[in-house]
C-alpha cells in the first residue's frame, strides 16, 4: 500500500487493518492450538487414570523406574515411587511420567491473549513510522524502520530470554527482511511498483 498510494489515508487503513487481523489471526490460532494441546493432555490423564486403577503394580514399576533414571538407586526409587503413589498416585504419574504440572499445563485463553498482545505491540511500530513519516518514499520508511524495530525486538527477547543477543538479532532480522522481501515480490507480481 505504501509505494501504491500517494495519500496517507490508505496507507493508515491498511496498516490498522493488517494490525488487527494479524493479532486476531495470532489469537485465534494460538487458542486453537493450546486447545489441542489441553485436549490431548485431558485425554492422557482419563488414560492414566484407567491403567491406574486397572494396573496399579505396573504403574507403580514405571514411576520407580523413572526415579531410576534420574539417579536414584533402585530401592530409594521404589520407595520415592510408593510414598508418592500412597499420596497422590495420579498426581505423581501427571508430573513424572507425562510431564504436566501446574505451571505448564496449557491455558488456551491466556496463550492467545499473550500472543494477541504481542503482535498488537509489535504491530504498533510500523504504525508510528506510517503516521509519521513523509507520505513519498513511505516504503522506504517503513524498510528502514521495520529492521530497526526487528532489531530492537531481537535484542529485547534475548536479553528477556537470557539467550546470546547476537543470534537472536540475526535470526528474526533475516526472517523478517526474508519476509518483507517476499511481500515485495508479491506486490510486483500484481503490478504494485516499488
Amino acid at each position: 500500500m505504501a509505494a501504491a498510494s500517494s495519500t496517507r489515508d490508505p496507507i493508515i487503513l491498511a496498516t490498522v487493518a493488517g494490525l488487527v487481523a494479524g493479532a486476531l489471526s495470532m489469537a485465534a490460532g494460538e487458542y486453537v492450538s493450546v486447545s489441542s494441546q489441553t485436549d490431548i493432555e485431558k485425554a492422557d490423564i482419563e488414560i492414566e487414570k484407567q491403567e491406574l486403577k486397572d494396573m496399579p503394580e505396573e504403574e507403580l514399576n514405571i514411576l520407580a523406574q523413572i526415579y531410576e533414571r534420574r539417579g536414584l538407586k533402585k530401592e530409594t526409587a521404589m520407595q520415592v515411587a510408593l510414598e508418592l503413589t500412597e499420596k497422590d498416585a495420579l498426581g505423581a504419574h501427571m508430573r513424572d511420567e507425562l510431564g504436566i504440572n501446574e505451571i505448564s499445563q496449557a491455558n488456551p485463553i491466556q496463550a492467545a491473549l499473550a500472543s494477541g498482545a504481542a503482535f498488537t505491540a509489535g504491530g504498533v511500530l510500523p504504525l508510528l513510522v506510517v503516521l509519521f513519516a513523509p507520505v513519498k518514499g513511505m516504503e522506504y520508511w517503513l524498510y528502514g524502520f521495520t529492521i530497526v524495530f526487528l532489531i530492537i525486538l531481537g535484542s529485547t527477547s534475548a536479553v528477556t530470554g537470557g539467550s546470546k543477543v547476537v543470534k537472536a538479532v540475526l535470526r528474526i532480522t533475516i526472517w523478517g527482511t526474508i519476509a518483507m522481501v517476499l511481500s515485495a515480490i508479491v506486490g510486483y507480481i500484481f503490478g504494485v511498483n516499488v
